[in-house]
């Protein structure tokens, strides 16, 4: 079933009010790539009445109060993206399109979204019950953090949301403890993964800098970002509070990790795997071209690329679902009436890390002085595609399945770096998986620019490229490797771009199209970079593009066809003064979906 939208539909169920009302600023699907569904489906299965608003007119009280108030809480989101990186692109320009929106024309979510929802609850309901703040858009500014948008720090959200609490991360065990807690009018400060505001920092946590000391030096910031960034493992992470103004915000320390168990649970909830019916006369919402017959098998990232939210969001230890649970989930696309035997996707943040993680970090959480697959591949870690192997060999195997494709990106060094099954998996998914183009991100290929990144160097790029095209040759079938790069990443100037340019030309015999400007998103290393100017990990100055115009010359310099661009003289003159590799030890100074 859909979870109501109106009384209506709420009264057809037989309920008269609603313990939770989800507000957020994608149209309503009904899928487990959807995290306002995933919660209202949870907390519907432990038997709470939950209702969803989703895009809110915000000028008008039509859409905010047509289901009353509920009983236990408010849950706001952004949706499935902040709000601000779904209405600018990297050039701030506004978007016209949103693909989570009917119709596609970007009209629908505010700009801050979360704050916006919040103060149009209170505009229209005074003394209402707990406003909490869930979804990316919160999670990633929970603290102090710098806004491309703006270009200055901004306070931690929760003190312009004007909300009562915050969940961070992925939540569904949090939003289940706090629930419960609510409804039993117990005390719910100490629920992990939650954030709040306090008159009193907390003795036993490790205290931030202050917002305040953050915007007066940026080095402090620097530091506050590290002790932040390094507290996000369950198994390791303290309880953090930061001061602003005369308050200070609290984060109590996060969730275990979900067991395998529990994964399996939220996937298997009874989705609809469809837009609501309330959106359809608005017209089509493409994103749910791309979800409606995929499949996450896998959550969390061991990539820790600087640029890229995930570590801090979905966290770094990879938690696969079973075999089981995946082979059930596509058992069940075979008896939905829209299906056509094709699975567009199956994946996750990377699609190649399912199955294997390092033993080490599942028992003594994430180490503090080196990183998983940077500048190489942990030896402790044992990359190990047979799992992945034997899933899609069963995945095809399902009747009424005509095709299985991933879609998602691999980790081309992770392949090469099994030794055992790394090859015979790429020769599968070539043969099996490949919808005419496979993607890989390499990102750039200046070892420099990668090292800032946190991304490996391009020793196994070429090697993969040879071996997806002989086993594409082997199968008969014309296919293509779609390399993803980024533009205007800090401590990139022209000539990095320049020599990009000839390498995927010369060596990767493309002209790239897939380039994004980079953009810094809110709680990232690079976009730490970026405000700074200083690389986090040596305290060494970086040149780092920030006219508008420089970035989309950078941009220009890769994809536009014909000879060589001019290089400008800030591009010539200023690139970084040291581009050292480096391990990027935690201790020692230092990627949407929901």
């Amino acid at each position: 079933m859909f979870l109501p939208t109106t009384k209506n539909e709420a009264r057809e169920l037989g309920w008269n009010k609603l313990d939770v009302i989800l507000v957020t600023g994608d149209s309503y699907i009904d899928s487990p790539y959807i995290g306002v569904a995933v919660i209202g489906k949870l907390l519907t299965s432990r038997g709470y009445r939950v209702g969803v608003i989703a895009q809110p007119d915000v000028n008008s009280p039509d859409d905010i109060t047509r289901l009353g108030e509920p009983e236990l809480f408010w849950g706001v989101s952004g949706g499935s993206v902040d709000s601000m990186v779904a209405n600018y692109t990297a050039s701030k320009k506004r978007r016209k399109q949103d693909d989570y929106t009917p119709g596609g024309v970007n009209d629908r979510r505010p700009d801050r979204a979360v704050i916006v929802y919040t103060n149009l609850i209170r505009r229209y309901y005074k003394n209402t019950k707990s406003i909490i703040l869930g979804g990316i858009e919160a999670s990633l500014r929970r603290v102090t953090q710098y806004d491309y948008w703006d270009d200055k720090l901004r306070r931690p959200i929760l003190f312009d949301a004007k909300a009562d609490y915050l969940l961070y991360g992925m939540a569904e065990k949090a939003i289940i403890e706090l629930a419960d807690k609510l409804k039993n009018r117990q005390p719910v400060n100490g629920v992990r993964g939650l954030c709040y505001i306090s008159r009193d920092r907390k003795e036993d946590f490790v205290e931030l800098p202050s917002y305040e000391a953050c915007t007066r030096d940026r080095d402090t910031f620097t530091d506050m970002f590290r002790l932040f960034y390094d507290n996000n493992d369950p198994l390791t992470a303290k309880g953090l509070c930061q001061k602003t103004g005369d308050r200070y915000l609290v984060q109590n320390p996060p969730q275990p990790n979900p067991s395998e168990r529990e994964l399996d649970s939220y996937y298997e909830l009874d989705y609809e795997r469809d837009v609501h019916p309330g959106h359809k006369k608005a017209g089509k919402v493409r994103a749910l071209d791309t979800i409606r017959f995929s499949i996450t098998t896998h959550r969390g990232c061991y990539g820790e690329c600087n640029f890229c939210a995930i570590a801090v969001h979905q966290g770094r230890t990879v938690i696969s679902r079973s075999p089981r649970s995946i082979l059930k989930e596509a058992e069940g696309f075979t008896k939905n009436k829209k299906f056509k035997g094709i699975i567009a996707d199956v994946g996750g943040p990377t699609a190649n890390m399912y199955g294997f993680e390092c033993a080490k970090k599942l028992k003594s959480g994430v180490c503090t002085d080196k990183r998983c697959v940077y500048p190489q591949t942990c030896q402790t870690l044992k990359p190990n595609h047979l799992p992945l192997i034997e899933l899609m060999k069963a995945l095809r195997k399902i009747q009424g399945v005509n095709k299985v494709f991933v879609a998602s990106g691999l980790r081309h060094d992770l392949v090469l770096d099994d030794e055992r099954h790394g090859k015979e998996y790429l020769r599968q998914a070539a043969c099996y998986h490949t919808s005419g183009q496979m993607k890989i991100a390499p990102e750039h290929t200046d070892d420099r620019v990668l090292a800032l990144m946190g991304k490996s160097g391009t020793a196994s790029l070429l090697e993969f490229k040879e071996l997806f095209g002989r086993y594409s040759k082997q199968t008969g079938k014309r296919q293509f490797l779609t390399y993803y790069f980024i533009a205007a990443h800090p401590g990139c100037t022209d000539r990095e771009m320049l020599e990009l340019k000839q390498y995927a030309s010369e060596k990767l015999s493309v002209s790239p199209e897939q380039v994004q400007i980079f953009t810094p998103a809110p709680s990232t290393w690079s976009s730490l970079m970026y405000y700074t100017e200083k690389n986090p990990f040596t305290g060494e100055k970086l040149f780092v593009e920030k006219s508008l115009s420089g970035r989309e010359r950078q941009k220009r310099i890769l994809t536009e066809k014909g000879g060589r661009p001019a290089l400008k003289a800030p591009g010539r003159k200023s690139r970084p003064t040291s581009h050292r590799q480096h391990k990027a030890p935690r201790g020692k100074g230092k990627k949407f979906r929901r």
